[in-house]
């Protein structure tokens, strides 16, 4: 068998690549070893999709070459993405600002990019096992469970690491450093934190509690919900920090993000001298929160009036409130993490074609590169940047 271009990987970046390779009149074909195409679209944000984000920049992404996106995100804006979107009919929601997401069911988008190759002639194999990638002459050879495989060129888009039951593997990082480019360690981005010991427990026993906060680690800050668990900690603000978070790291977690807890203790203690600490707190957190709180700091009399706090006491509550230090013991991670951070190095690829330099019938789209985006429909953004400025050019 023989193509233009051959597609490993049959997600958001290798569906949209094949699209466009096979609107420009290439003969494509995408193999996959899972037996659905789009698993990862379609349980993301929580069946619905988060598909992209209209603030989408080059800062929301981490990389060790910060400038390699921005050629492909400058070229294909999250506005095309939902022109496509809508010339099919799909209907979408703004979440939160910005954010994206189907208005019904994420197998809207799975249906728009499956349509697409459909129309463009795209070829999809599934269930398809890939045991060698090699340089023939100035072609592709691939030895599949299909049989033998040649092609003009190969892009691997076979993702990152998370989320081992959907069908994750390393196959992309071995197939990059079989023609020795290389591969940036990886670890777990967007997964929820664990807890040990008195926290844990603590944690576990809140298990379900939301709170809005703002989380700052490693010179990064988010302000977003955060939630307890019966392992540790998970919200978008979790996940968000996790990924510049690193092991032996402690967090800064400002329950309050929005208020100066010093300065309000101090008025409320002009203001409302006879009201307790207790009453305080339970206008401002959930009563299953400000109990815990009146727990685990108990060298406070919280039925005392306010009057009787000095202004050393009312500074402990004030650091407790905007900035709780924890140091948590982990992550849950691969089996719950959005994304890989880290994966092939940026520094060999091309950032207009995305083709390996000195090999152009190689390239490499998607998450298997060391390009992650925060949450909130960033890492979609890429998968079609990435995809389309890819498919185009081969």
């Amino acid at each position: 068998m023989v193509y233009d271009v051959v597609v490993i990987g049959a997600g958001a970046a290798g569906l949209m690549c094949a699209a466009q390779a096979g609107y420009a009149g290439r003969r494509v074909l995408i193999l996959d070893h899972a037996n659905k195409a789009g698993k990862k679209i379609l349980m993301s944000g929580g069946g619905r999709c988060n598909f992209t984000n209209l603030g989408t920049t080059p800062q929301h992404f981490y990389s060790e070459n910060p400038y390699f996106c921005i050629s492909a995100l400058k070229r294909y804006r999250p506005e095309h993405f939902v022109s496509l979107v809508e010339r099919h009919g799909v209907e979408y929601v703004e979440k939160m600002p910005g954010q994206l997401f189907c208005a019904s069911s994420a197998k809207e988008i799975l249906r728009v990019l499956l349509t697409e190759c459909e129309w463009a002639g795209v070829e999809i194999r599934l269930g398809t096992q890939l045991s060698r990638v090699e340089r023939v002459g100035e072609s592709m050879r691939l030895a599949t469970s299909l049989g033998t495989i040649d092609a003009g060129v190969v892009v691997v888009a076979t993702g990152g690491l998370s989320i081992p039951t959907m069908g994750a593997t390393g196959f992309g990082y071995e197939v990059a450093r079989q023609f020795g480019l290389e591969v940036l360690p990886t670890r777990p981005g967007l997964v929820p934190f664990t807890l040990s010991d008195t926290w844990k427990a603590r944690a576990a026993e809140l298990s379900g509690v939301s709170l809005p906060t703002a989380v700052s680690c490693n010179e990064r800050r988010f302000v977003e919900p955060m939630l307890f668990t019966h392992r540790g900690l998970s919200g978008p603000s979790m996940l968000q920090i996790s990924s510049t978070w690193q092991p032996g790291n402690s967090i800064e977690i400002d329950l309050l993000p929005h208020e100066d807890v010093a300065e309000s203790l101090r008025d409320a203690r002009i203001v409302t001298p006879k009201r307790q600490l207790s009453t305080w707190l339970g206008e401002r957190f959930p009563k299953r929160f400000a109990q815990s709180l009146m727990e685990w700091y108990p060298d406070s009399n919280l039925s005392q009036p306010l009057a009787q706090y000095n202004n050393a006491a009312l500074d402990r509550w004030a650091e407790r409130l905007n900035r709780w230090q924890l140091k948590p013991a982990g992550t849950e991670g691969w089996r719950t993490a959005e994304v890989t951070m880290g994966g092939v190095s940026t520094e060999a690829i091309s950032s207009k074609t995305f083709e390996v330099k000195n090999l152009p019938q190689l390239r490499f789209i998607g998450e298997v590169l060391d390009v992650t985006g925060e949450l909130g429909g960033y890492n979609f953004q890429w998968a079609w940047a990435s995809g389309v400025a890819c498919g185009q050019s081969c």
